[in-house]
């Protein structure tokens, strides 16, 4: 082999090393993005979180919206209602992370068993018939109106 062909090869090894590289970087960058929008939109819930948290402890503030208490009469139903909503705001950062790759399936399905039995609660069904403002993403408000329906014609093991 001459010194031309070797050095040919040589830069064909480093230039394929380098595409490697960029697709490598190109790649991660791409799963940092996709952790940094479940990042976001997990602190967006978590802020919200707080905001029910705070109708949980002082049911009055729920009235400042008279559209956050349309058919509840008493504290004890405001904070019914909104208990209910944090926890599904928790299970909504579990759909959202495992939609978006970073929540395994069997993580993920185990929540979906709980989210199950929760569900099948008076409190919960009350809360998710209520018309009051439901901030939640539509796409995880319909798979947990399309969770509902199932449940109702299929029996719980």
């Amino acid at each position: 082999m001459d010194v031309q062909s070797a050095t040919l090869i040589l830069q064909a090894v480093s230039s394929c090393a380098i595409a490697g590289g960029f697709i490598y970087a190109a790649f991660q960058f791409h799963n940092y993005r996709k952790a940094a929008h479940v990042a976001n939109f997990t602190k967006l819930v978590e802020m919200q979180m707080e905001m029910r948290r705070m109708r949980v402890d002082n049911p009055s503030l729920a009235r400042v919206y008279k559209h956050d208490v349309q058919l509840l009469g008493s504290d004890d139903e405001i904070r019914d209602y909104f208990m209910n909503l944090m926890q599904l705001s928790i299970f909504e950062v579990a759909w959202f992370s495992h939609r978006n790759g970073q929540l395994s399936d069997d993580y993920f399905e185990s929540w979906v068993h709980r989210m199950k039995d929760i569900q099948s609660e008076d409190s919960f069904r009350r809360m998710m018939a209520n018309p009051s403002m439901k901030i939640l993403h539509d796409d995880f408000q319909a798979y947990i109106v399309e969770l509902m329906a199932a449940d109702k014609t299929t029996p719980r093991s």
